[in-house]
């Protein structure tokens, strides 16, 4: 008798998956049959997923919240789309996009359909993910422009560096040294020895 599983995946550990596991739940899913990633879209490296794979067999249906639970990228949402329905023969139900379902491909008109929308929307999801990503880099830039610093904040120098630097620059002792009874590192010593 074929199994149902769903699958699941949260972009961030942070982000909440309680509205997939009531949606999976209320599409017939058992909580034991459900994979769970938290994890980033961007790269298909998911332990989740991949014994999920290990478990499908002919005939069993996958469950997913929307189609870009399977990937972020265009190429990558196809890929295991053909993987789970081609080559492992197994339904797909996309509870956000009804048509998508592979149970209702009867005739050839209803799989043309679901081929395109799949294109369609595996391409928006990617897009929207070139979107987010260039309204990020506009954003570091314009906060770079006003001043705003990333990163750890700058170490104070200590009261002794100057001394120090002198002593090392006479050859007196290493950078190594002055760097220990500055409490920092040699590289950071080297770095502020050269800048001041």
């Amino acid at each position: 008798m074929p199994t149902i599983y769903g699958y699941i995946r949260v972009s961030t550990r942070a982000q909440k998956d309680e509205r997939q596991w009531l949606s999976l739940r209320q599409a017939g899913v058992e909580d034991q049959h459900i994979f769970v990633d938290k994890a980033t879209g961007k790269h298909f490296n998911r332990p989740a997923y991949r014994r999920m794979l290990c478990r499908l067999r002919p005939g069993d249906l996958l469950v997913v919240q929307s189609i870009d639970r399977l990937g972020r990228n265009y190429e990558e949402m196809l890929r295991q789309w053909r993987l789970l329905v081609e080559e492992k023969q197994v339904d797909v139900q996309v509870l956000d996009m009804p048509l998508l379902d592979t149970r209702r491909r009867k005739s050839a008109t209803t799989a043309l359909m679901a081929d395109m929308l799949l294109r369609l929307l595996s391409y928006m999801a990617q897009a929207e993910r070139e979107a987010i990503r260039s309204r990020q880099a506009q954003g570091i830039a314009a906060a770079k422009a006003r001043g705003v610093r990333f990163g750890r904040p700058r170490l104070p120098v200590p009261e002794g560096f100057k001394g120090l630097k002198a002593q090392w620059e006479e050859g007196k002792i290493s950078s190594r040294q002055a760097a220990q009874q500055l409490h920092i590192s040699h590289q950071t010593f080297l770095r502020w020895a050269k800048e001041k």
